[in-house]
C-alpha cells in the first residue's frame, strides 16, 4: 500500500509600502493587476522555489512583479485558510517590506500601481483584501 501525503503549498505575499510621490504624499501600497486567474488587484506574491527562503521568494516575486527593489521590514502574519487560493491549498506569509526604484508592471502583472490603504480597489484577488484589512487595523 503506498502512503501518500498532500500538503499545501508555502508562498509569500508582500505589502510593499512607497511614496509614489504624488500631490497626496504619504506611504501608499503596491498592488499589481493579475494576468492569469484569479483575476484582479493582488499584492505581490507568489510560489516558494525549492531551496528558496521565505525572505528571498519574497524578495524574488517582489522585482519580478513590480520591478521595485525591496527590503523587508518585518514578517506581517502567516494566513492558511484553505480556501484562500481557488487554485489549491496555500500557505501564505506576509511581509511587510519598502521599496525603491521604478513601479513597473512585469512578468505575470498587467498593470502596476500604488494605492492608499483607504482607497483600494473593489476587485481584489484570492484573500488579499482581507489581509490589508488587518495590516490598516495593525498600522493605522
Amino acid at each position: 500500500m503506498t502512503d501518500t501525503h498532500r500538503n499545501p503549498i508555502p508562498t509569500v505575499d508582500i505589502i510593499i509600502e512607497i511614496d509614489d510621490g504624488s500631490v497626496a504624499p504619504g506611504k501608499k501600497i503596491v498592488l499589481i493587476k493579475r494576468k492569469n486567474p484569479p483575476y484582479g488587484w493582488a499584492m505581490p506574491g507568489g510560489f516558494v522555489d525549492y531551496g528558496e527562503t521565505l525572505e528571498e521568494a519574497a524578495v524574488r516575486e517582489a522585482r519580478e512583479e513590480t520591478s521595485l527593489a525591496i527590503t523587508l521590514t518585518r514578517q506581517f502574519h502567516t494566513y492558511s485558510d484553505p480556501a484562500r487560493d481557488p487554485r489549491r491549498h496555500t500557505i501564505s506569509t506576509v511581509f511587510i517590506a519598502m521599496a525603491s526604484g521604478i513601479l513597473a508592471a512585469a512578468d505575470d502583472a498587467t498593470e502596476a500601481r500604488a494605492f492608499s490603504i483607504n482607497n483600494l480597489p473593489e476587485s481584489m484577488a484570492f484573500d488579499h483584501a482581507a489581509i490589508l484589512r488587518d495590516y490598516r487595523d495593525d498600522r493605522y
